[in-house]
């Protein structure tokens, strides 16, 4: 959360997160899947299930991120707005 961005945009950013986050929980029912249904050795079974928990420890912090970053994009569209009607107000007054 708290990296230098490269030059991408918010949204950009959120899509990119969306799309690590899909992924990671795809992961995460493909690890379940095997979990369930095929017979492990007890030392099989306990990696499986580390993977698990780091895969759903990395999906939390993607959600954790995109909570963040969604906050902002709102921010960026709130300021957005108010520069717009800012702007209207501005050309109003002017034109009178």
């Amino acid at each position: 959360m708290g990296k230098k961005r490269e030059g991408l945009s918010v949204a950009w950013e959120i899509d990119g997160l969306e799309e690590k986050l899909a992924l990671c929980r795809q992961s995460i029912e493909e690890v379940d899947l095997k979990l369930r249904r095929e017979k492990l050795s007890p030392e099989g079974r306990k990696s499986l299930e580390r993977e698990r928990n780091l895969l759903m420890t990395k999906a939390d912090n993607y959600e954790k991120e995109l909570s963040v970053l969604r906050k902002e994009n709102r921010k960026n569209a709130a300021l957005a707005v108010a520069m717009g009607l800012l702007i209207a107000l501005i050309y109003a007054c002017w034109m009178m």
